[in-house]
């Protein structure tokens, strides 16, 4: 595993240990080189996925991509790191499951949403904002109208 300071390709393994939901392998490295600690993951890939986009152009399903939207989204709630790293697993392995090798974007945006409207409606609206590609105020109020049966005994 090359160090991601210094570049140096002879990295040790220091410490394996199973992930908090057993989903991956958490490995402590350390660069001989520059003497940095550094972790990686190592994960099951059921299958190769690719991504058709609404363009049709076709790309790699990348899932660091896919954590970074959520993370996005779920920024600065009160959403446990754990529940979102669960949530994003489960969206993988639903993706890897349905058998198929190409994937719509629409499902992948669908399978989130789906998600995080279980998880935080906070962090659903925020991604339904720019996964439904909100342009102003009026496009927020008829969104959370349809979400509406279900938050208003929230408050």
């Amino acid at each position: 595993m090359r160090c991601p300071f210094c570049g140096n390709e002879d990295t040790q393994v220091k410490d394996s240990r199973p992930a908090e939901d057993n989903s991956a392998i958490r490995r402590r490295r350390f660069c001989p080189e520059c003497g940095s600690r550094f972790t990686t993951f190592e994960r099951v890939q059921l299958r190769e996925l690719t991504v058709v986009k609404k363009n049709d152009q076709r790309v790699p399903f990348d899932r660091d991509k896919l954590a970074r939207s959520i993370i996005t989204a779920t920024r600065k709630r009160p959403v446990e790191p754990e529940r979102v790293d669960r949530m994003i697993n489960g969206i993988v392995r639903r993706l890897e499951s349905l058998g198929e090798s190409e994937i719509s974007s629409t499902t992948i945006g669908e399978l989130v949403m789906e998600a995080l409207a279980n998880l935080d409606q906070v962090a659903y609206v925020r991604f339904a904002s720019v996964y439904k590609n909100f342009r102003e105020a009026r496009d927020f109020e008829a969104f959370i109208g349809e979400m509406g049966g279900s938050s208003d005994n929230d408050y």
